[in-house]
């Protein structure tokens, strides 16, 4: 699909006739004045948007931005939703007649993120070369192949479990709308708001594994038996309806390119890599637990209520505007250690509670866990630009940074299921693998400390 050039003047003419108005602003009027009026043509692309341009954001900029960013958020809920539908799903499975071995449940909680991870940086390019709005589209009817594909393989038990990591794994399509979405609504929003639109869209599509976790499990037991066909049915509705308001209201940027030279950059600077290596500790222990959580209570607490496995997803989500917050506040890398000590404590408290048996203390560490990880989300997104700034890096490089450490930091939630198995299948317990994890927080924080805790970077309060 073509972005609106100068030869589209006659698509331009008969879309807006002479006199009409796009957003407030009169059609037709010299292009010199154009440049700051939002001014919409045929497949809802806007030309010459400029939100830095103070003219153009206050007629009808604004309110353009914020639409999209809702919009985009609800898109973007569907897809964490899907990533994570596998989390809550899974535990059932035994219950619904599958013959599964432990190790094969992790595998199916964790091949999602997998994929998910590995999507993002396509996802990310998808934007600019389809538009926002028409990727949206298409990326929310792509959740339909996930879904679909739950509904088939779980409604039969006798399903090969090489089928069912199939169909797994198609669930990691919902992570790579992460993405895109994030990248499409950096270009909408000026820089002075940039920061609490991206962390509005980043929070509220977590807050799908939330949702996720406390419906699908009331869903799928309502009437008699277990319906694990119904956690992918519910969702079929909700999809067509994001692509129908995206198609509706959501608008394409001709002027959102992507720069690939910005990844180029970022893959020879060191701080990308470093940033890259502690987000794995933050947001992919949050992917990670939020994966495995309810996996941890079925297995650890049968008694317990399953439908409390979504508190842990939703305390992440929420903390995770208040990382940045914070961060702001204090510093972005006091903030991030002070997030992996306090998952230290929370994983010391798991531990303690395994030894005892106490559900209250396994679940209230948990929970710790689970904040820690949302408050050193948003800490660590907010030292990005404050590195490159103070190393001497450029924009590019730490636009390329934030791309390639939101795909690797996601590469946690693989590897946080699968140390969980590996430790219940050698040791017969989960506290092996907490202990590594421990000893991996720990690791994170002194290398954040150490390169950026010394010298200008901490003077510069990255």
């Amino acid at each position: 699909m073509s972005t609106p050039t100068a030869r589209d003047d006659q698509a331009k003419a008969a879309s807006e006739p002479a006199g009409s108005t796009a957003t407030g602003t009169t059609a037709g009027i010299p292009e010199t004045a154009s440049r700051s009026a939002v001014q919409r043509y045929t497949g809802r692309w806007i030309d010459h948007w400029d939100p830095e341009d103070k003219t153009l954001w206050e007629d009808g900029g604004r309110r353009t931005a914020r639409r999209n960013l809702v919009l985009s958020i609800f898109a973007e809920f569907l897809g964490f939703g899907t990533w994570a539908l596998w989390s809550i799903v899974v535990p059932q499975l035994p219950a619904a007649g599958f013959d599964l071995t432990v190790d094969q449940m992790f595998w199916l909680i964790s091949v999602p993120a997998l994929v998910g991870a590995t999507l993002r940086i396509p996802y990310t390019f998808a934007v600019p070369v389809f538009g926002g709005r028409n990727w949206t589209i298409v990326s929310a009817l792509l959740l339909l192949l996930p879904i679909g594909a739950l509904i088939f393989t779980v409604s039969d038990p006798t399903t090969p479990f090489p089928v069912l990591l199939g169909a797994a794994a198609l669930a990691g399509l919902g992570g790579g709308n992460f993405a895109s979405s994030m990248a499409n609504i950096s270009f909408f929003f000026p820089e002075k708001e940039k920061g609490a639109a991206l962390g509005w869209n980043a929070a509220g599509g977590n807050i799908g594994t939330a949702a996720v976790q406390l419906a699908v499990p009331l869903v799928i037991v309502t009437g008699a038996g277990v319906a694990l066909d119904r956690a992918g049915l519910i969702f079929i509705p909700f999809i067509l309806l994001a692509a129908f308001l995206a198609w509706r209201w959501m608008d394409n940027l001709s002027t959102a390119k992507a720069d690939p030279r910005s990844f180029g950059v970022a893959v020879h600077d060191k701080h990308t890599w470093i940033i890259s290596f502690i987000y794995i500790g933050t947001f992919g222990s949050f992917i990670g637990y939020a994966g495995a959580f309810p996996t941890l209570l079925k297995g650890e607490f049968p008694d317990v209520a399953l439908p409390l496995a979504f508190m842990g997803a939703l305390v992440g989500s929420i903390a995770r505007p208040l990382g940045g917050i914070l961060a702001d506040r204090v510093g972005g890398m006091i903030m991030t250690i002070a997030s992996f000590g306090v998952m230290v404590l929370g994983a010391v408290g798991a531990i303690w509670a395994l030894g005892s048996g106490s559900f209250p203390v396994f679940f209230g560490s948990f929970l710790i866990l689970f904040i820690a990880t949302g408050v050193g989300n948003g800490s660590v997104y907010r030292m990005i630009p404050a590195v490159f700034r103070v190393s001497g890096g450029t924009a590019k490089a730490a636009a390329g940074c934030i791309g390639i450490a939101g795909a690797i930091g996601a590469f946690g939630g693989f590897l946080i299921p699968r140390g969980f198995a590996l430790s219940t299948s050698v040791a017969g317990s989960l506290v092996p693998a907490l202990w590594l994890f421990i000893g991996v927080y720990a690791v994170m924080a002194f290398v954040c400390w150490f390169v950026y805790g010394r010298g200008a970077m901490a003077e510069a309060r990255v």
